[in-house]
């Protein structure tokens, strides 16, 4: 909206076109790499890429994020996870319907949260689990396995973190 309070139709494509790029490209990007390991790599193989740091493992989760709460594949848990799936991208899309026009870093951090959670939805609908396969350890310390889309989630938790802690320099206090 600009000062008037009327819609700016040359601001609002932006905003949208931001969505439609990121997510289309993340989305992409998440269902090839996930059909590539599907079809490349049996379940639960390992290739070592980086040695004693990055695997390409795959793996299945039929948990939340990094395989909180996970169970086996089907039944009461995995239609949970499917509604909350639905559930948070419902969330996701009403806020960025809300937020201002200016608010770039926001419109892109919902852009990646929306693609990421979308991804492994459709993983979810499709073999009743997400596909991970990204697979960092260092030493004694090993990350849980996960995928683009989880990268995408966490990615735009940062940005939108990042954005909220600067603040509105309009609204600082002098």
């Amino acid at each position: 909206m600009n000062r008037d309070g009327f819609i700016d139709k040359a601001g609002m494509k932006r905003k949208y076109w931001i969505l439609l790029v990121f997510c289309i490209g993340v989305l992409l990007l998440d269902q090839w790499t996930k059909s590539l390991v599907v079809r490349e790599l049996p379940l639960y193989q390992r290739v070592e890429v980086i040695g004693g740091f990055f695997n390409l493992t795959h793996v299945r989760n039929t948990g939340g994020a990094f395989g909180i709460f996970g169970g086996e594949k089907g039944g009461l848990g995995s239609i949970l996870f499917v509604g909350v799936s639905f559930l948070a991208i419902g969330a996701v899309v009403f806020l960025f319907l809300r937020i201002k026009e200016s608010e770039k870093t926001l419109a892109l951090s919902f852009s990646l949260i929306l693609s990421g959670a979308v991804g492994n939805l459709i993983d979810r609908l499709r073999y009743g689990e997400v596909v991970d396969f990204l697979d960092f350890h260092l030493m004694a310390y090993h990350w849980p396995a996960f995928n683009i889309a989880d990268t995408a989630i966490c990615i735009g938790i940062g940005l939108m973190a990042l954005e909220l802690l600067k603040g509105d320099p309009k609204k600082s206090t002098k």
